[in-house]
C-alpha cells in the first residue's frame, strides 16, 4: 500500500511583486542561509529587466523565460538486468519548475566579471527570447531524452 503524501507547506508570496513564484526565485538563489542578500539580487535583476527590456512588469519576462527553458522530458538512470538505461521520462510540473530555475541560476553564477545582479537578468532576458545557456541545457535534455526513446519501455 503506498505511503500518504506529504503535505506541502504553503509558500508565502513576496512583498515587492505578490508572487509564490519569486519567492521561490529567492529561496533558490540564496547560498548560505543569506535570505536577504538572495532577496536584494533578485529585485535588483528585476529592476534592470525593467530598465532593459522597456516592459513595466518584470514578471512576464521571468514567467516567459521559465516556460521556455522547463523541460517536457528528461532522462532517468534505471538498471535492468545488469545494465544502466537512460531511460525518457515526462517532467512533473513542480519539476520543471525546479529545474528551470536551477538552470538560469547555475547559468548566470557561471558567467564572471558582474555583479549576480546583473548577470542573472541578462540569463532571464536571453531565455525569455529563448537564447542562453539555460535554454541550450533544456535543448540537450531534450535531445538525451529523445535518442534514448528506445528505451521507453523500461519506464514503469
Amino acid at each position: 500500500m503506498r505511503r500518504k503524501l506529504k503535505a506541502k507547506p504553503k509558500i508565502q508570496p513576496d512583498y515587492a511583486y505578490d508572487s509564490e513564484k519569486v519567492t521561490k526565485f529567492i529561496n533558490y538563489v540564496m547560498l548560505e542561509g543569506k535570505k536577504q542578500t538572495a532577496r536584494k539580487v533578485v529585485y535588483d535583476s528585476l529592476e534592470l529587466i525593467k530598465d532593459k527590456t522597456k516592459n513595466p512588469n518584470p514578471l512576464e519576462v521571468l514567467e516567459a523565460a521559465l516556460k521556455n527553458t522547463g523541460p517536457t522530458m528528461e532522462v532517468r538512470s534505471r538498471r535492468v538486468g545488469g545494465a544502466n538505461y537512460q531511460v525518457p521520462r515526462e517532467v512533473r510540473p513542480e519539476r520543471r519548475q525546479f529545474l528551470s530555475m536551477k538552470w538560469i541560476i547555475d547559468a548566470a553564477r557561471a558567467k564572471k566579471g558582474k555583479a549576480m545582479a546583473e548577470k542573472l537578468a541578462e540569463e532571464i532576458i536571453a531565455a525569455s527570447n529563448n537564447e542562453g545557456d539555460a535554454v541550450r541545457k533544456r535543448e540537450n535534455t531534450h535531445k538525451m531524452a529523445e535518442a534514448n526513446k528506445a528505451f521507453a519501455h523500461f519506464a514503469w
